[in-house]
């Protein structure tokens, strides 16, 4: 079994072509950015139309594309079936928050986090309208990541909240926004439709979310302590949601390429190899792709595209495609070393002897 993870891919979600949402989401500089764009990169070749959403508020999709990217869908250079956005639910609402002045904006934002669920249902609402065969998101970090999966519960019940308060107090919500000044556009009865018209959508997302067949979440992380127990609570919160999830992607590993000299790499790739020994006892039943750490970053869709080879088939350090003249000149170095290092202990035993 062990061998066997050992050989993960993603190979299994570009076979899965029932899958309408991709999320892919982590700790803060793992790499979410790259592995989604390879993600929708390599689904581009399987599927007639690929949409790619940042979600993350750093928005670093443009720089991994090196291409700028907007709130509206833009075909991404190089391909025909392959689109990116970047959107950011805190700032597309400021538009809303200017119209709702009143006593209702109060009520509405009494509720943690409707802003950005309202803007996340209806970006959702404008994308399904779009008819992508398939949508990958670039999350922002875990706890943002964990925010946007509760949404559709968010919004049921800000939806019910505020329906129970229109029931008692509506009367005077409609008298205090109209002697506030409010347009009828961002009035109590406009908002109040906009939440109603939202909720089959609500209603559709949060079937979607929670289908196997539909969604899938990618935990990307990186062989150290922090970001195994970050992967460990959002894969316990995705449980918890009932959002699937059965692909983890370590990051950023370190491989004994060629003769490591320095002590430095080689108790880094100690320290990875007992969190990769973890990763694998955790998450036994998960397809696990392990991606080498690059000496630079991996910007430009010519850079993600060589890079992507690693996604579907598993790497291979340099050791392990040695040639005999190879295997031979490291033979030959570790015997001069070992000569150096019996030289120096027969030098360190005669001035112990003088001594």
């Amino acid at each position: 079994m062990a061998e066997e993870l050992l050989e993960g891919t993603v190979q299994n979600l570009l076979d899965q072509e029932t899958l309408k949402w991709v999320f892919v989401g982590g700790k803060g500089g793992v790499g979410k950015t790259t592995c989604s764009s390879i993600l929708s990169i390599l689904l581009s070749r399987v599927r007639s139309s690929v949409l790619i959403i940042s979600t993350d508020p750093a928005h670093n999709l443009s720089d991994a594309f090196q291409q700028r990217f907007t709130k509206a869908p833009t075909l991404v250079n190089g391909f025909s079936n392959l689109y990116a956005m970047e959107v950011d639910p805190t700032v597309e609402n400021e538009e809303v928050g200017e119209g709702m002045d009143g006593l209702f904006s109060e009520l509405a934002n009494a509720i943690p986090g409707i802003d950005e669920a309202m803007s996340f249902a209806e970006m959702l609402k404008l994308v399904q309208t779009m008819d992508y065969s398939v949508i990958v998101f670039d999350t922002a970090p875990t706890g943002h990541t964990l925010r946007l999966l509760q949404f559709p519960s968010t919004l049921e019940k800000g939806l019910s909240k505020i329906m129970s308060l229109k029931s008692r107090f509506g009367g005077v919500l409609s008298q205090v926004t109209r002697m506030f000044g409010v347009d009828d556009e961002f009035g109590e009865d406009a908002i109040l439709g906009r939440l109603e018209g939202m909720r089959d959508v609500i209603e559709q997302v949060n079937r979607q979310f929670k289908d196997p067949d539909l969604t899938t979440f990618v935990c990307v992380c990186i062989p150290e302590f922090l970001s195994l127990y970050e992967t460990e609570r959002l894969v316990q919160e995705l449980t918890k949601f009932e959002i699937d999830t059965h692909n983890i992607i370590i990051n950023q590993v370190i491989y004994n390429d060629e003769d490591v000299e320095s002590k430095l790499l080689k108790a880094r790739m100690r320290m990875q190899q007992k969190y990769l020994d973890q990763f694998y006892m955790l998450y036994d039943d998960f397809h696990i792709t392990k991606l080498p750490l690059l000496p630079q970053e991996v910007t430009g869709v010519e850079a993600l595209k060589d890079f992507s080879g690693n996604f579907v088939s598993p790497y291979e350090p340099a050791t392990s495609r040695d040639s005999v003249e190879d295997l031979e000149r490291k033979i030959s170095t570790l015997k001069q070393q070992l000569n150096d290092a019996e030289a120096e202990l027969d030098r360190i035993r005669k001035g112990k002897q003088k001594a």
